[in-house]
């Protein structure tokens, strides 16, 4: 790799850096603010991103070159002022990651009386690129994430090792900086930027142990992996609070393409014939007209067509694709003239069949004909399909459980499952059905948990005893809990008072019984003593 020199910087890697001082215990509280702003970029973006991304298909989509064009003006006159803003991206990560000894210096960087026009310039440039990112990722021009994340996150961590480093010079003598030696430069700014690279890109991608693989990749610090590791950590959990996934799987569900994630598991409970399409649009076998199939191609709703052998019994013998038909169709074209009511044959039986039955009519008629001739004359009234259909389609049955289902979409790839019973086609899923039975599902439990948030937190929305779920049991304890407090009992009704009215009574006659009583014995008590002390 030294040889072919790939980066022509005679550098391994892009971003190589040394780092020669390790890091402090006390630089965590540092590297997990890094992390939650990774977190809430990457939040933030997404979200505003999104909306970009719906205004601009509604109102820009016809003018993608007009929007490139501006774009490309508004950001060159707002990045040109700013002196991290104005080079290339990978040159300013690059300055950004270098340590301040050495010689490794950019207009001023790491000079002390420049510290503070520094941090200016650095909040400046993440917000505006921030901004840009938001306003340009998406556009018609061939462009990514990856790089101008990192960009953004190196700027906002050298902004903040820069802070530290004045706090650390302000205050060398503070216990919070004890563990930093008297004579040696404690706080490295470029390992900030290095860590707030990995975490707006961990932010924005929702990705964890990839991004300490990449980041490592890229600049080969291998000192500071753990910091890397508890970076990412945090920027994960502070990222899932405002939602799953990166900003490609939220733009994959935005515009409707239909995926399904490898890593979510999903519990239904249900048959695949709860989800499926029942009674799709099929073929039969054998005499179906051409212009019927040409009619069906016309509508776009259909990707492809289950093949029975009849329509009335509806056994399953094959499937073809909306693209195989078309093909099938222009080549019988491209061959020869095609009659519009020629019948379409999708086995190899119904074609022999068809042969059979042209060969006898053809010699009961007239003298008999050469194979040539009965092939030729069966061309024009039938063609052969057959070797265009899958024979051999991917089916389950209709009592499958829909997860099942779901897996085998998730691990084979297949465009359509039939379903099927004892031969008979009962119907067909796609991924479409099973995204659009689980954005059903969820929308259920989202109205039961907006109008009936006890009842859901007791278990009854799903049909559960109140008496097996972890959230009754809190649920009863905060009940306890507040039967207890005296402001938080309510007024009791009349029924309770006219209850209590006669308990309260006896409970006042008793206790006038129990004073009489006590007043007897202490009268008893001192006549007793009187007794004694005339004796």
């Amino acid at each position: 790799m030294q040889v072919m020199n790939p980066f022509r910087t005679g550098q391994l890697v892009m971003f190589q850096v040394q780092y020669d001082r390790t890091w402090h215990f006390f630089e965590l509280i540092f590297f997990v603010l890094i992390g939650v702003f990774g977190g809430l970029y990457g939040a933030f973006v997404i979200k505003w991103n999104l909306r970009v991304q719906a205004f601009r298909k509604k109102y820009l989509s016809q003018h993608a070159i007009m929007e490139s064009v501006v774009l490309a003006g508004m950001t060159a006159i707002l990045c040109y002022p700013n002196m991290f803003l104005k080079i290339n991206m990978t040159e300013m990560m690059e300055i950004l990651f270098r340590e301040c000894e050495g010689g490794h210096d950019y207009n001023g960087l790491c000079e002390a009386k420049n510290r503070w026009s520094m941090v200016m310039s650095l909040a400046v440039a993440t917000i505006l690129r921030i901004f840009l990112v938001i306003i340009s990722y998406g556009c018609k021009v061939p462009a990514g994430i990856f790089v101008p994340s990192m960009a953004i996150g190196a700027s906002f961590g050298r902004f903040v090792g820069i802070l530290v480093q004045a706090l650390h010079e302000a205050y060398p003598k503070s216990q919070f900086f004890a563990s930093c030696e008297p004579d040696i430069p404690c706080i490295t700014p470029g390992t900030y930027a290095f860590l707030g690279a990995g975490a707006a890109l961990s932010g924005i991608m929702h990705l964890t142990i990839s991004v300490t693989v990449i980041m490592f990749e890229l600049t080969g610090a291998l000192n500071y992996i753990l910091p890397t590791m508890i970076v990412v950590g945090v920027t994960k959990a502070v990222s899932d609070c405002f939602g799953k996934g990166g900003i490609a799987d939220r733009m994959i569900w935005s515009n409707g393409f239909p995926f399904l994630d490898n890593k979510e598991d999903h519990v239904f409970n249900v048959p695949v014939s709860q989800a499926m399409t029942s009674d799709p649009v099929s073929l039969p076998a054998s005499d179906f007209p051409v212009r019927e199939a040409e009619h069906l191609l016309s509508d776009n709703r259909y990707q492809g067509f289950p093949i029975v052998d009849d329509r009335t019994r509806k056994t399953l013998v094959g499937y073809i694709g909306r693209t195989e038909l078309r093909y099938a169709i222009n080549r019988a074209k491209a061959e020869g003239p095609l009659s519009p009511m020629a019948k379409c044959l999708f086995t190899k039986e119904a074609a022999e069949a068809s042969v059979t039955r042209r060969a006898s009519t053809a010699s009961h008629l007239h003298a008999p004909e050469t194979f040539d001739d009965i092939q030729t004359n069966t061309g024009a009234d039938y063609v052969d399909f057959s070797r265009y259909a899958d024979h051999t389609p991917l089916t389950v049955h209709p009592r499958l459980a829909l997860e099942t289902v779901m897996e085998i979409f998730k691990k084979m790839g297949p465009r359509v499952i039939l379903v099927e019973h004892r031969g008979r086609l009962m119907g067909l899923v796609t991924v479409k059905d099973c995204l659009k039975y689980q954005f059903k599902v969820e929308a259920e439990e989202q109205a039961l948990a907006a109008t009936s948030p006890p009842q859901l937190a007791l278990g009854g929305g799903n049909g559960r005893s109140s008496g097996d779920t972890l959230e009754e049991r809190l649920w009863n304890l905060l009940q306890r809990i507040g039967s207890i407090l005296p402001w938080q009992r309510p007024p009791p009704s009349q029924q309770q008072q006219q209850q209590q009215q006669p308990r309260r009574r006896d409970t006042t006659i008793t206790e006038q019984r129990r004073d009489a009583e006590t007043t007897a014995n202490e009268a008893d008590e001192e006549d007793a003593m009187l007794e004694l002390e005339e004796r």
